[in-house]
């Protein structure tokens, strides 16, 4: 069946349909990862937006379900140049064509992902629709295109109720859309992990006796979390100490009296640089992002770029002034990408506990 991505400039891809049979208006996005596609599809990151995967061919070693980032997919829609009908992995427990439509999710395959993702790239992130009307009228399309926003998907992608794994050092996770595997990092590191929804009030998780806190990863735009913002202010004034990843480092970053701004095509693949400003060695990370803090306006005496991003020079990481507290924009959990900045995990341990150098 044929099916085509709308862009909200006009542009028209033809390609033939893959997954559910359904119309969907979302942002359209490009991931330059080579593999990881299972993590992609369920990262709670993606709420509201469709994935275009740069990489040529996708699906070859099918889908194991205990990869999974979450319990179910958030992407609203995927886009590939050509998907494998055939799986061949000893894991693999189905396609990724019936994956997409388990769970609902509509594609299309056999564009030029290559043109779409230059477009992108030159014009920004833009909306659009996957549709298979063939009877489409575009000049009734654009406008509804325009007026799409992905809104405050952190409500709609976080856990509905607190809930605690692992043994050992007691940990706080405020799930602002968690990856499962910031959790198991914590857990294989010997900690105790409570993750707690993102609406949870400060004052439950500093009552609670906690070691150490950490804020999540998750998708939208963070000004839109006000509520969130307040709150994560509280636990800054404490004296616990705090890691938070991606969504959580922008958010630590606003309610510190810092800024965060759009960016134009942002940061998702499997291989961007960062440069940690300490050591001057060269990271090469897992990111997932299309908001990123500015520099400029973080208020002198609060925090200090620790990270920065080789291709851009935008900023990667904060370590915030006479507080124990650390944020990174990239992901050291991985998943899909490289571990090579696992050695974080480590670092907030060694903060809590006290170790010099932490």
């Amino acid at each position: 069946m044929k099916a085509f991505l709308i862009l909200e400039d006009g542009t028209v891809f033809t390609g033939v349909s893959i997954g559910a049979r359904k119309e969907i208006i979302s942002e359209i996005v490009f991931n330059t990862s080579m593999t990881g596609y299972l993590e992609i599809l369920t990262d709670p990151s993606y709420a509201g937006q469709a994935v275009c995967m740069t990489y040529p061919m996708i699906g070859n070693y099918g889908i194991c379900y205990e990869d999974m980032e979450a319990q179910r997919p958030w992407v609203d829609g995927y886009i590939v140049k050509e998907i494998s009908e055939k799986d061949s992995n000893f894991r693999s427990e189905g396609t990724i064509s019936d994956f997409l439509t388990k769970y609902d999710i509509p594609g299309i395959a056999g564009i030029d992902t290559r043109q779409l993702t230059k477009i992108l790239r030159e014009k920004g992130t833009m909306n659009g629709m996957i549709t298979t009307d063939e009877d489409h009228v575009i000049d009734d399309i654009i406008p509804k295109l325009k007026a799409y926003t992905t809104g405050k998907v952190v409500e709609k992608v976080t856990c509905s109720e607190r809930r605690t794994i692992g043994k050992g050092r007691r940990i706080a996770l405020l799930d602002v859309g968690t990856k499962k595997d910031i959790a198991l990092n914590l857990v294989k590191r010997g900690c105790e992990v409570t993750v707690f929804p993102a609406l949870t009030k400060a004052e439950e998780i500093i009552e609670g006796g906690f070691e150490g806190i950490m804020i999540s990863n998750g998708p939208g735009d963070p000004k839109e979390c006000e509520s969130i913002i307040k709150e994560i202010k509280k636990l800054y004034d404490t004296d616990i100490p705090i890691f938070a990843i991606c969504l959580g480092h922008q958010l630590m970053a606003l309610a510190t009296g810092g800024d965060t701004h759009r960016m134009k095509y942002g940061h998702r693949g499997a291989n961007h640089p960062v440069k940690d400003l300490a050591t001057g060695r060269v990271y090469i990370t897992s990111q997932n992002h299309g908001y990123v803090v500015d520099e400029t306006k973080i208020p002198e005496g609060v925090a200090k770029a620790s990270f920065i991003n080789v291709n851009d020079g935008t900023v990667e990481g904060l370590d915030y002034t006479d507080k124990r507290i650390f944020t990174v924009q990239f992901h050291p959990e991985a998943c899909p990408g490289p571990v090579d900045t696992g050695f974080l995990f480590d670092r907030f341990l060694d903060m809590i506990d006290g170790k010099e150098g932490a």
